[in-house]
């Protein structure tokens, strides 16, 4: 099962950030982790009369990393008997300075809140859609007033066999990865695990040819439900795979006996309406369907999916992914 060992939380909105600082807290215990929290804060500019650099700006900088300073150190404070946190802040924008972090540092995790006070428009705003497109390592959101233990975890996953070999491989990696780390959240909350694939069938999206070619209602049915065996067999299959692949994963999934959901329609639909009817506290979701490619953003459907559900969201990217930032200069 996925042991992270460097986390990184950021802590942009003071006690409104909280809930994350708290997660990554009790996750850095239990995966005996080394943990840094940061703010980041803008880099000032030139202004009037005060030109980029003067004595005066860095004054006004330095007062104010200053003043964040000391508010991460009064977050963490009450967290210093259970662990050594490390703490700092960072200048400038602030996905720029969290990727730049993760590339510095090897974090293996980042944990924040939000950017957007209301969280059903938060993903398509600015720094944590750029953060989950482009962070190399799994990035959880943590809902505000999230409660302090999850109850429900939802992991997504895509079993369609009608991709390219190298293309199955990939996606075949990364639904490992989700059961893995939602495997891993479930044990640690004593949650529910919850596995979801939604299909659409390839008969029917055809069908209007299919019907004007003569073939019967009942062998049009018959089509579809053997595609819907097809799927099921591939969901079971990736179960079977995870459940024999160590000792301690067959012991995790014993242990939790997950719940699969095939679902028949659109992903985007799909996905946060089981979410919703399970009043699921955290979907685990891959956002990038291709590996090697230097900026290749999240597909649709995952922002889609992302644009509708209201909790947490543990977003990971196949291993190989290329993020287009660069460490600094």
């Amino acid at each position: 099962m996925q042991r992270f060992k460097k986390i990184l939380c950021v802590m942009e909105h003071g006690e409104a950030s909280k809930p994350a600082l708290e997660r990554a807290v009790a996750l850095a215990e239990s995966n005996q982790a080394e943990l840094m929290v940061v703010d980041v804060i803008p880099r000032l500019p030139a202004g009037i009369g005060m030109p980029d650099g003067s004595p005066v700006s860095r004054d006004y900088q330095a007062a104010l990393v200053s003043e964040h300073e000391a508010r991460i150190a009064a977050l963490v404070e009450p967290y210093l008997q259970r662990l050594d946190i490390q703490h700092k802040v960072l200048l400038g924008t602030s996905f720029l300075e969290v990727i730049r972090a993760v590339l510095r540092d090897g974090h293996d995790l980042v944990i924040k809140c939000p950017e957007s006070p209301g969280w059903l428009d938060r993903f398509f705003s600015g720094d944590d859609m750029h953060l989950l497109r482009k962070c190399p390592c799994p990035v959880w959101l943590v809902k505000p007033r999230a409660s302090k233990t999850y109850q429900r975890i939802l992991a997504a996953v895509d079993v369609d066999d009608s991709y390219t070999p190298k293309e199955l491989d990939t996606r075949h990696r990364m639904n490992v990865q989700i059961l893995e780390m939602a495997s891993s959240l479930a044990i640690s909350e004593s949650a529910e695990l919850h596995v979801v694939h939604a299909w659409e069938s390839t008969i029917e999206s055809i069908s209007g040819f299919v019907v004007s070619s003569g073939i019967s209602s009942e062998r049009l049915a018959s089509n579809i439900e053997q595609e819907r065996r097809q799927r099921q067999h591939l969901l079971d299959q990736l179960l079977r795979k995870i459940s024999t692949a160590s000792e301690s994963a067959r012991g995790a999934l014993d242990y939790l006996k997950p719940r699969a959901h095939l679902l028949k329609g659109a992903a985007r639909k799909e996905v946060p309406a089981l979410a919703k009817r399970l009043d699921v506290d955290c979907i685990v979701m891959g956002t990038v369907a291709r590996t090697g490619i230097r900026g290749f953003i999240m597909g649709n459907t995952a922002e889609t999916i992302l644009a509708q559900i209201d909790c947490s969201v543990l977003a990971i990217k196949p291993r190989g992914f290329v993020t287009p930032v660069t460490p600094a200069e």
